[in-house]
Parts: structure tokens; C-alpha cells; sequence
């Protein structure tokens, strides 16, 4: 009886879906994430399952906010920074551009690693990876005696121009594997083979500053599951919307940076290639934060220009990782409501996460959550919360408002649902963010809603938007689980290489896609993938001559040619020009050559959905919404006929989720057992 597993670790809860391969059915489990040690959640949602180890016949976990937690708190390892003599500030001078120049409450970021360490060494490669200056091996090894003076945690290499030829790197990490074989050292062109030495070192960096953790947290896990009878290869997600091996994550913990929501995104375009829908905007909202991503012509976007804690006064840590694009805020179920110093209600970005977690669950916590707001608003069934595992106490949501109330003079039913307002209209910019700002219209995109609180949200956000159609998924609440199973092995290449663009360098670019290539079927052969399964994409980072910023354009995988090179000019014009709004006759350059790299993982159908026949039937309850009380239609969801139209207000239940289907929308369930939501 194989079985496929996927788990994924949020900030309150951590979600399991598993597909028997041979009967096509699916298990849901969800259970609270443990903080302290997140492989005992996976390890117990996995327990909790009743899935046997020895059955499993493949198994995706993620690394949870682990990656992204430790650097916005900055608790990582202790870093020691080896880099080319002169290039010991590039940390600390980093860029003199600032995304808005009058902004006095600007701040500078802080470095990772203090001056004190970072530590040069004479070396010096050219642009073209000409070897100028030798690697000084004294110089390496009185760096390698400071580093057992000073007892560091982890290494980073970082040497100047090693994008081109990393020759020293590898030589200087030789030396330093030697003396010290059980140090974790992190090398800067093993994540990116990409210019810009700021950029470049910043990210090798933090890989370095969370790779001890992430190292115990897989090694932990793997340990688990290998005394649990788990005996396939074990995959981790990846920021970059593929999986990759444990081997290759403990080497590159950096590209989980945010592996969490992409399980969600994925499973999106599933849904979307299905339905035929090739235009998506994402909605997940969980215990701690609200994720949105777009996808466009049935792909997904990726961001290779992220960068970490980036908000209008704070430029950011950058990471040179690929990244699916995706707008990220702290609203979510368990984000605290709060009165800021001029007596304004605000919600987030701190949340009570999962212990003690919202008042309402009883575990300790006091602080007025999302969650608690729907309880007090009657949207939450204080006894149907995960299916009735969980007990809510109503009694606690409004004694934890009631402060709010004291302060802002207003009934505990006012604040909370201000406090739902307040995140709705966060939830709202966070879409614009995604896809105004990028050049697209929402009203040409259809919402998938997921995550415990994402349908309580998503009609009242599309309907702000002018978005027509809210596609709720079956079992919403561990979607991002379900998603995981569709996924792909997927690795990424790049490699700069500034030039014009015409007939002639197109050979040579060409000649480093072929080159990248290689590497690729190799590293995929490693994982076991046949050549038969793999498949790849390529990109062009081009830029009219004389400009600074680039635009990713996909080129075909084809012997290049004239007609090859007007394809990929006419797609840059067209990219341009949707971004910025204009185009130009000038000249063209690429900076950049990459590569994604896919190994096809046989996917699982979507089965047709068997409705249940009606016990729970339609109850009624009072529920306050953004335009008034309703006395609300309550319904089960799997008990939700083919023939069967809702016409709003009416609330869905489900054990993962709740559905708000507001006033005058109507609801109705597909073949597939996704929830339709017409919005008016």
C-alpha cells in the first residue's frame, strides 16, 4: 500500500496530507507545530496519521518558518566571514541606492557578521576569471587559527569575482575542511553564480548564519523518520517551488528561506490547469501571516532580486536565491490586536502562534487574536474548530477584547470586528502589492482561498478588487500539504555574463545553457531521476544598453538562430513594456544566463468529488459581517450537493476551515468538490 507524504510546518500548525497510490484516497492531518522542536510535530502529526513508516513510498516536509524566523530574530551561529583582501566593508558600505531617498526614517541595515570577523585574505580573480593574484595560504591559515581561537559555529567564503571562476573558493575551503572537518562552510558562488559582491556575500552569509540549526532540525527528523520504518529518499521544499534532497538542504539551507507557503501556490496551478484557468491570485492565510502569489498564463512568478524584513523604511538583508514571488504580512489567525501610542487599533505583526496561542483555546494565552474575533462575531463554531477537536471558549475571546473595549469605548463586538476590518484591508494592499504593482489587473485573475482563515477572508477581498470568481479547494486547511504532492525535483543555474545581445554572442550564451545543462542531468541522475523525466527552462536577464535594471525573459531551449533571436527581442519589448510602460529601439544586453532544472514527479489525479448524504442539513446562526447582523444559512461543506446553489449570507463549515459567503454571493460545488463563490 505506497503512500505519498507531505507535511508542512506552519507557525501554529502543522498539516500532513498523504495519497494512497493505490486507491487514490487522501488523509488530512492537522495538529498544533511545537516551537521548540519542530521535527516532534512532524514526527507526531505523522504518528497521528496511522500511516505506517515502511508504506511511505515518499515523503516532502518543509522547514517550516525555521530559516526565515531565525534571521528576522537574528538567532543563528556565530559566523566567521573569509573574503578578498580590501572587500572586509562590503558588508557594512553595501549600496548607496535607497528606495526612497527623502525617507528620514530610513535605516541602514546591520551586518550579520561583526567587522572584528571578517577576516582577508590576499587573492584576486578578474571579471572574466582571469587569475590575477594567487590564493595566499598563510593568510588562510592564520584565519583558520582564529577561527578555532574564537570557537565559531559556521564559515562563510566569499571571494571577489568567484562568480566567474571559483577556483580560490574551493581551494581556500580545502584548507579550511582539513583542520576543522566538522565546521558547516558555506561557499558564495555554490548558491549563486551571480555578480554583484555585496549581494553575493550578504547571502552566503546568512546560508551560513542558519546552517547549524537547519542542520539539527534534518538531521533530527531524518533520524525520526528512519526509526519510524520511513526508507525512501526523504525531499525538502524549496523557495523555489521545486523539492530537493535533506543532502542538498543541509549544504543550502538558505534556499527554504521561504519554502513554507510555495506548497499552497503549487497546488493552485494544479487546481488552475484543471479548471482552465491560467490567471491566479493566491490567498493563504494561517495562524501567523497572510501569503498572496500571482500566477500568470499558468506559471508561476519568480523573484530573483528578494530580500529579507524589506518594507518601505527598511531596504532589507538581499538574497540571491531564486524565490517564488510572493507578498507576505503578519495578519494572520493568530496575529494580536493591539492600540498603538495614538490610541489606533492595529493588528499584527506579532501573533500568539501556537502556544500559548489565541485566548479562545484555552491554553494560557490572554491577548485579542483574528481567532478570537471570529468566535466573538459568531463566524467560528466555538464547537466544530478542527472538526471539534478543539474546544473553543467564547467567554475567554470576549475577555480578551474587553480591554480593547475599555480603551477605545466601543462594544467587544465593534473592536473585533475592527480588528477583521483592519486586517481585510491589510490582506487587500498585500494583493495589490502582487499584482497592481507588477502590472496586473485583478480583475482578470481568479482568487484560490486556503489556509485555516484565508476563506473567511477572501470574498470581501475580492469583492474591494472587482475579482469575480473565489475558488475555495476541498480541505483548505492543510491545501499547502496538497500542493507539496504535485511538486517537482527543481534546481536553478545562473551564471553572469554581460553582453549585447545579437546573433553572435546568442552562441555563446547558448553554449553556457548547455553547459548548465549538463550539470543539471547530472545532479538529477544523482536523485535518482530518469533522463526521460527531466526537463528545463531557460532565462535571459536583459536590459536596454545603458539601463541598470534587468527583466527575466524565457528562451527557447533550441539551436539559436535568427528567427530564435527575434523571439527572445520581441519578449523582452513585450516583459518591458507591461512592467514599465514604455519600450525603447536601443540596443539590448544580457547580464544574466539561467537555467531551472526539472525532474517530473508522477502527480496524482484529481478525483471527483462524492458528496455525503445530509445529516448536519442547514442551521442558522447570528453572524456579524463588515455590512451588518445576519441571521447566516450554517452548512457542512462535504454534505453540499452537486444541485445545490447558496445564495449568501451563509457559513460553511469544514474540520480544516470556514467559508464566509457573504451577502448576495452565491456559492456552488464543482466536480472536483472546490467551493465556487460568484462575487457581486
Amino acid at each position: 500500500m505506497p503512500t505519498r507524504v507531505a507535511i508542512d510546518v506552519g507557525g501554529t500548525f502543522t498539516d500532513l496530507c498523504a495519497l494512497n497510490e493505490d486507491t487514490g484516497e487522501f488523509v488530512f492531518v492537522k495538529d498544533l507545530t511545537t516551537p521548540s522542536n519542530f521535527a516532534i510535530g512532524v514526527l507526531g502529526v505523522l504518528k497521528k496519521s496511522g500511516i505506517k513508516g515502511e508504506e511511505i513510498d515518499r515523503f516532502i516536509g518543509t522547514g517550516s518558518t525555521m530559516v526565515i524566523n531565525s534571521l528576522t530574530e537574528r538567532k543563528g551561529a556565530k559566523v566567521l566571514l573569509v573574503t578578498t583582501k580590501g572587500f572586509r566593508d562590503v558588508l557594512e558600505i553595501q549600496r548607496s541606492n535607497r528606495t526612497d531617498l527623502y525617507n528620514f526614517r530610513y535605516q541602514k541595515p546591520i551586518p550579520f557578521v561583526p567587522r572584528r570577523y571578517r577576516i582577508e585574505v590576499e587573492e584576486r580573480i578578474d571579471y572574466s576569471g582571469n587569475i590575477l593574484k594567487p590564493l595566499n595560504k598563510e593568510d588562510v591559515l592564520k584565519a583558520i587559527e582564529f577561527c578555532k581561537r574564537e570557537r565559531f559555529e559556521s564559515v562563510a567564503i566569499a571571494f571577489f569575482n568567484s562568480y566567474a571562476n571559483p577556483a580560490h573558493e574551493i581551494e581556500c575551503y580545502n584548507l579550511f575542511k582539513k583542520a576543522l572537518p566538522n565546521m558547516p562552510i558555506t561557499l558564495s558562488h555554490e548558491l549563486t553564480r551571480e555578480w554583484r559582491e555585496y549581494e553575493r556575500t550578504n547571502t552566503a552569509v546568512m546560508n551560513a548564519f542558519v546552517q547549524p540549526k537547519v542542520q539539527q532540525y534534518i538531521e533530527t527528523l531524518e533520524k525520526g523518520l528512519r526509526d519510524f520504518g520511513v526508507k525512501t529518499p526523504l525531499h525538502i521544499m524549496q523557495s523555489n517551488g521545486g523539492v530537493s534532497t535533506f543532502e542538498q538542504a543541509l549544504r543550502a539551507p538558505i534556499y527554504q528561506v521561504e519554502s513554507g507557503p510555495i506548497g499552497g501556490v503549487i497546488g493552485s496551478a494544479t487546481i488552475g490547469k484543471a479548471l482552465g484557468l491560467k490567471n491566479i491570485i493566491t490567498l493563504d492565510v494561517g495562524g501567523t501571516t497572510a501569503k498572496t502569489s500571482l500566477i500568470f498564463d499558468g506559471k508561476l512568478r519568480i523573484n530573483t532580486d528578494y530580500s529579507i524584513g524589506k518594507t518601505q523604511f527598511f531596504p532589507g538583508y538581499p538574497v540571491k536565491v531564486p524565490v517564488v514571488d510572493i507578498v507576505e504580512i503578519g495578519n494572520g489567525g493568530g496575529s494580536i490586536a493591539w492600540i498603538d501610542e495614538v490610541g489606533s487599533l492595529r493588528v499584527g505583526p506579532v501573533s500568539a502562534g501556537a502556544d500559548p496561542g489565541p485566548a479562545c483555546y484555552n491554553r494560557g494565552g490572554d491577548k485579542p487574536t483574528l481567532t478570537d474575533a471570529f468566535v466573538i462575531t459568531g463566524v467560528l463554531n466555538p464547537d466544530y474548530f478542527l472538526g471539534g477537536e478543539i474546544k473553543l471558549n467564547k467567554e475567554l475571546a470576549y475577555r480578551a477584547y474587553s480591554s480593547l473595549s475599555e480603551i477605545m469605548g466601543k462594544s467587544v463586538e465593534e473592536v473585533a470586528l475592527g480588528a477583521i476590518r483592519l486586517a481585510t484591508a491589510n490582506m487587500i494592499n498585500a494583493v495589490k502589492l502582487i499584482s497592481v504593482r507588477r502590472g496586473f489587473d485583478p480583475r482578470d485573475f481568479t482568487l484560490i482561498a486556503f489556509g485555516g482563515a484565508g476563506p473567511m477572508f477572501a470574498t470581501a477581498i475580492a469583492k474591494d478588487l472587482l475579482i469575480k470568481k473565489v475558488i475555495v479547494p476541498r480541505v483548505p486547511g492543510v491545501f499547502s500539504a496538497w500542493g507539496m504532492l504535485m511538486t517537482d525535483v527543481k534546481h536553478d543555474y545562473v551564471q553572469t555574463k554581460v553582453m549585447r545581445l545579437n546573433l553572435d554572442s546568442l552562441k555563446e550564451l547558448y553554449n553556457i545553457i548547455n553547459e548548465m545543462k549538463e550539470m543539471a542531468m547530472k545532479q538529477l541522475e544523482s536523485e535518482y531521476i530518469n533522463k526521460n523525466d527531466m526537463y528545463f527552462e531557460a532565462y535571459f536577464d536583459i536590459r536596454y544598453l545603458g539601463q541598470e535594471h534587468t527583466v527575466s525573459t524565457e528562451v527557447p531551449i533550441k539551436n539559436p538562430d535568427r528567427k530564435v533571436l527575434k523571439i527572445i527581442e520581441n519578449r523582452f519589448h513585450r516583459l518591458h513594456y507591461k512592467q514599465y510602460t514604455f519600450k525603447l529601439n536601443d540596443p539590448l544586453e544580457v547580464v544574466n544566463v539561467r537555467l531551472s532544472a526539472y525532474g517530473k514527479v508522477r502527480k496524482p489525479q484529481i478525483s471527483t468529488f462524492k458528496p455525503k448524504e445530509k445529516s448536519f442539513g442547514v442551521n442558522y446562526r447570528k453572524v456579524i459581517l463588515e455590512d451588518g447582523m445576519y441571521n447566516a444559512k450554517v452548512l457542512r461543506r462535504d454534505e453540499i450537493q452537486y444541485d445545490e446553489t447558496i445564495l449568501g449570507p451563509a457559513i460553511i463549515e469544514e474540520p480544516t476551515a470556514t467559508t464566509v459567503v457573504r451577502n448576495n454571493e452565491l456559492a456552488y460545488i464543482d466536480k472536483f468538490g472546490n467551493l465556487i463563490i460568484e462575487v457581486k
